[in-house]
């Protein structure tokens, strides 16, 4: 059976009704037959049927064994990191999502969890980076915003001998893409908020687990933290996962065509998406994913802030917005977005430059995207023709720092 196949006919129908959407329960409590003697559920924070459905489909989708729903993409993050106790270290990828590296930085490390940022796409980078206090490796593949892609059966290898878990964000890819379990992470973590919800309307993050015994320590947390999703959000999550194949395959066929476009655009600097051949990620990204995905990063060739910001308040069907994987086409400006959390120079170090803009492709036609952006970066040229004689633009250009090189060396 096709995985499109599967996902929709795993989606249960309601056994007392014969309803073949998923119910909304939408309560606090359970009327229990007796102390303790009750359906299956006592409490809502504990346990709610809509969430128990989405929480079983995550983990069959990612061929996991637990899955977890909480309140919002961070909330999961969060639990997996209140696995580890003070003292214990992180090793990160270099340009991780701003919010986790706020959460990393401004929350963990004052209570004793200190996380170095190192290239994941360099096995000799991780190697040397663990120590004796490493107990989790942290990857994002692909990467936010740079799209790097870490080879993760390789990291595994290292984590695994070195006892230490690892973790894969995969909000970026999806498991209609890639299923980091299966090349052997311990745990997946996804922002529900972007391609498995899809429609822009929701809140949601889902952890899910290889091992039984990790997934009893996550929903422990759930319960006791209480970052649960709701009822309602779940049954949206639910809905927006059954055309999740559907929507993937439409976001990647744009992105694609519009990473051709401005690879040879002479306006734009640098392209980064790993279904270019020229990405240095896409021997990897080929043999561990289905595809490529929606999103597209690149920079200008005047590697400026405000040239980028001349470029984002120019589109039209892209909509200047926080986040990604909706119907909807955005467009982002890391420096001063999702990442402006993040220190200047370590951000401009990990390939997060000045002009790096972030796209986000929708379900809308492929032609008319690329017509926008077409008359976007008009607008930068005729912006650079209009400037006073004499005024001579000479930006710094920072660019992604080099990948793969032990990998190519492999």
């Amino acid at each position: 059976m096709q995985a499109t196949t599967q996902l929709i006919h795993s989606i249960p129908v309601d056994p007392l009704t014969g309803a073949i959407s998923v119910p909304i329960y939408q309560t606090s409590t359970f009327v229990q037959e007796a102390p303790g003697v009750n359906k299956g559920y006592d409490y809502a924070r504990t346990g709610n049927p809509t969430r128990a459905t989405l929480e079983n489909l995550i983990a069959q989708l990612e061929g996991g064994h637990t899955g977890v729903a909480f309140g919002s993409g961070l909330a999961a993050i969060d639990a997996v990191l209140k696995l580890l106790q003070s003292g214990d270290e992180i090793i990160a990828v270099d340009d991780i999502y701003g919010g986790a590296f706020r959460l990393f930085e401004q929350v963990y490390r004052k209570f004793g969890i200190n996380t170095h940022y190192v290239d994941t796409t360099n096995l000799e980078h991780v190697f040397n980076a663990i120590t004796p206090k490493t107990k989790l490796i942290w990857i994002e593949t692909p990467t936010n915003p740079t799209l790097k892609i870490t080879d993760i059966e390789a990291i595994a290898k290292l984590a695994k001998a070195h006892r230490c878990l690892l973790a894969v964000d995969s909000t970026f890819a999806s498991p209609a893409l890639f299923k980091p379990l299966s090349l052997g992470a311990d745990l997946v973590i996804h922002s529900g908020t972007k391609y498995l919800g899809g429609h822009s309307d929701l809140i949601a993050g889902l952890v899910v687990t290889k091992e039984k015994e990790l997934g009893d320590r996550i929903k422990f947390l759930q319960n006791a933290s209480g970052a649960i999703l709701s009822p309602f959000d779940s049954w949206l999550l639910i809905r927006g996962i059954e055309t999740l194949h559907l929507r993937v395959r439409q976001h990647g066929a744009s992105a694609r065509a519009i990473a051709a476009f401005l690879e040879n655009h002479p306006a734009v600097g640098k392209v980064f998406y790993p279904g270019l051949p020229t990405h240095p990620g896409h021997d990897i990204a080929a043999r561990q994913s289905k595809g490529f995905g929606g999103i597209v990063s690149f920079t200008l060739k005047e590697d400026t802030e405000e040239a980028a910001k001349t470029f984002v308040t120019s589109t039209g069907l892209f909509k200047l917005a926080e986040s990604l994987g909706g119907i909807k086409s955005l467009v982002s400006h890391p420096a001063t977005m999702t990442h402006k959390t993040i220190p200047t120079e370590k951000r401009r170090r990990a390939g997060v430059a000045d002009s790096l803009i972030r796209l986000s492709t929708g379900l809308e036609d492929t032609e008319d995207l690329l017509e926008d952006l077409r008359q976007a970066l008009d607008k930068l040229d005729k912006v650079e023709t209009s400037r006073p004689v004499g005024r001579v633009s000479t930006p710094e250009v920072h660019e992604a720092h080099p990948v793969g090189k032990v990998l190519a060396a492999r």
